[in-house]
């Protein structure tokens, strides 16, 4: 992947940052339909919850070693003592309310994994099965969020997931790519499109 600073990037792109432009231009926006992948963005994205996503990405490992790579079988069934072990851990961000939500989602994971077949089955019917292709130019066009991330995140809350707001919710369409959201003249645009 390039890696250099005369390629044109999304505005929020931090370039003294290699992980996060590393980020962007291998992973953001491509469209992700990998059940085990879609989890691994729902507790990252709700970990970020108040916090920048640079913090979330940097502890990204300790997370997947931490939650047993983002299994959630494994996850649901975690126990107290489990939790005491997480909020000692500090490859993660150690906020109780996060880990418990973390376990929670887990389990409603599964819950629509069985209603629908897949969780990528359920997800994808917000945006009709197809990426929502946005002309984004500048920091001030990208917006926290949409009247499809606001249906996701109720249906999400109303199935019981936790720290799945509006904004989390965007965030997470943005990152999995049920939207592109990738600025007008960023190299990844198109490549992204042919996903």
């Amino acid at each position: 992947m390039p890696n250099n600073h005369t390629l044109c990037r999304c505005p929020w792109v931090d370039l003294s940052k290699p992980d996060y432009v590393a980020y962007h231009d291998e992973e953001w926006g491509v469209p992700v339909h990998d059940d085990r992948k879609l989890f691994e963005f729902i507790v990252l994205e709700s970990a970020q919850a108040g916090l920048s996503w640079y913090t979330i990405l940097r502890k990204r490992e300790g997370y997947r070693q931490a939650f047993d790579a983002f299994d959630p079988e494994k996850i649901r069934h975690y126990d107290e003592h489990k939790v005491a072990e997480l909020l000692a851990n500090p490859g993660i961000i150690r906020n109780r309310l996060k880990v418990l939500a973390t376990i929670n989602n887990a389990q409603r994971f599964l819950d629509v994994q069985a209603e629908f077949g897949s969780f990528d089955a359920y997800i994808w019917r917000f945006v009709d099965g197809k990426p929502i292709v946005n002309e984004r130019r500048t920091l001030a066009d990208y917006p926290a969020t949409t009247k499809e991330s606001d249906a996701l995140s109720k249906d999400l809350k109303k199935r019981g997931f936790k720290f799945m707001g509006s904004t989390v919710c965007y965030a997470h369409m943005q990152a999995i790519g049920m939207v592109n959201d990738h600025a007008l003249g960023c190299f990844r645009r198109e490549e992204v499109a042919t996903h």
